[in-house]
């Protein structure tokens, strides 16, 4: 190294995207494409929980570890790892809920505490949960263990509300859009903290995905459309693609 060069600086442009209207389209549908992908290989395919949350697991640690190493952003990895959180987050989500007994309420209050757990812990590391900061390794890897846990929240919170409130699928999904209406509406409207409002909106999009998911698939007797988990993942993914060529994304520029 020259002895004239001065420690590297931190980059210009993170490794997240610009948070934009395409930006939340895609995270939707990418939520829903978590629901019904998720459900077809615990479901569809009878590989029951615990080996679906195995399978997306890796394939979350792969992704992730691939989006951390790379140098800049690239839309394709990035979405390609928010889905591989939504899957996983599917599965575990119903694993707890289902299978260990949890039940959606134990569950929801679970995940809302690690959820807010990992907020604190990265907020008091290195000072901000802002999007603009994820820009070191450090900061990506508290960015997707708090993903991680919000897409899990989301599947167990937006079962509890369609399940066990009792407003089914179309009744949850009118509920999560109206709140998710709140925030847009707070945004333009009042000074609250930018930050504050992406997470909460972050974090609303994934039961709100996944009421519309289990809407596509869950049989007609359960309030569902009944259709085909394979056909309908495939469907989301063909949209997901489309978007990304579609809403054109650059990366979110650095808070430094």
């Amino acid at each position: 190294m020259s002895r004239h060069a001065t420690p590297q600086s931190p980059r210009p442009f993170g490794k997240v995207p610009e948070v934009t209207l395409g930006f939340w389209i895609i995270k939707i549908a990418a939520t829903t494409l978590g629901e019904t992908a998720g459900d077809a290989v615990s479901m569809s395919m009878d590989l029951g929980y615990l080996a679906g949350t195995a399978i997306f697991a890796g394939i979350f640690m792969v992704a992730v570890a691939a989006q951390i190493r790379a140098k800049t952003f690239h839309p394709f990895l990035y979405w390609a790892t928010i889905i591989a959180t939504t899957t996983v987050g599917t599965t575990l989500a119903d694993f707890a809920d289902r299978s260990l007994g949890i039940g959606y309420a134990g569950g929801s209050s679970l995940l809302l505490a690690l959820l807010l757990g990992s907020l604190l812990a990265w907020r008091r590391t290195l000072g901000t949960v802002a999007v603009s900061s994820v820009t070191t390794p450090k900061a990506e890897a508290f960015y997707w263990m708090t993903i991680m846990f919000s897409q899990t929240l989301g599947t167990a919170l937006g079962d509890w509300t369609a399940d066990t409130a009792g407003l089914g699928y179309d009744g949850a999904a009118i509920l999560f859009g109206a709140l998710l209406a709140a925030i847009v509406a707070a945004y333009y409207g009042t000074r609250l903290s930018r930050t504050l409002l992406f997470w909460a909106a972050f974090i609303l999009t994934r039961p709100l995905g996944a009421v519309v998911g289990d809407f596509l698939d869950k049989p007609l007797s359960e309030g569902g459309l009944a259709l085909s988990r394979y056909a309908a993942s495939a469907a989301l993914m063909a949209f997901i693609l489309i978007g990304i060529f579609l809403f054109r994304q650059r990366a979110a520029e650095s808070a430094h």
